[in-house]
């Protein structure tokens, strides 16, 4: 919000967010019921219509649509828990057709000499990202049995879709340039990539 530099559709894009924040989760359960488990999957496009509404309008509004993308998945979380075949088609069209494609943009810019020439930055700020989240929850985390907090701690010390969705905004905007921004998503892939691979090598709990 303190980058933004909001127009006349701010006022559109706040309102939708806040109806289909509010009335998609009420709409939701009729609407699946009448038209869902068809070929053409309604459902589905009913929710991917709002998120593309919701992108629309932000960027009418010189915005974004995460924060209010973001809170949506939350108010229907509740349904989707009741739903488990609906989540599952969501999550197969979301990470084959528009994961791969957001993060293919971000790639693209990202300048892999600039990352070479600031590999000294390129660790304190990786360290930054780390290290705060790792002392924020072990001491909540060490309270399971181990290795279950040590597990734990890393899993929750990742990050990937946020900081990537900062960082492409803030270099679309011209607020970052493109050194700053290879910087930053270097630091977030690996920040996501390193905890899960420790994680998983030397804390990996044993499945019963």
């Amino acid at each position: 919000m303190l980058f933004i530099r909001p127009n006349f559709w701010i006022v559109p894009f706040v309102l939708a967010s806040a109806a289909l924040i509010f009335g998609l989760p009420r709409v939701a359960p009729f609407f699946f019921k009448r038209y869902g488990n068809r070929v053409i999957v309604p459902e589905i496009k009913l929710v991917f219509a709002s998120i593309f509404l919701l992108m629309w309008l932000g960027e009418r509004a010189h915005s974004h649509a995460v924060l209010p993308a973001f809170v949506l998945g939350l108010a229907l979380s509740r349904h989707f828990e009741e739903h488990r075949k609906e989540e599952e088609r969501l999550r197969v069209v979301a990470f084959a057709f528009l994961t791969p494609f957001f993060f293919m943009k971000g790639g693209l810019n990202v300048s892999l000499g600039a990352v070479w020439a600031n590999l000294g930055l390129l660790a304190l700020l990786l360290a930054a990202k780390i290290v705060p989240k790792l002392f924020g929850v072990y001491p909540l985390a060490r309270r399971y049995p181990a290795p279950h907090g040590i597990f734990t701690t890393l899993l929750m010390s990742t990050g990937l879709t946020f900081g990537t969705i900062s960082s492409l905004y803030g270099l679309n905007a011209g607020i970052i340039n493109k050194t700053q921004f290879s910087l930053l998503i270097t630091v977030v892939v690996l920040s996501a990539i390193i905890p899960t691979a420790i994680a998983q090598r030397f804390f990996q709990p044993e499945i019963a």
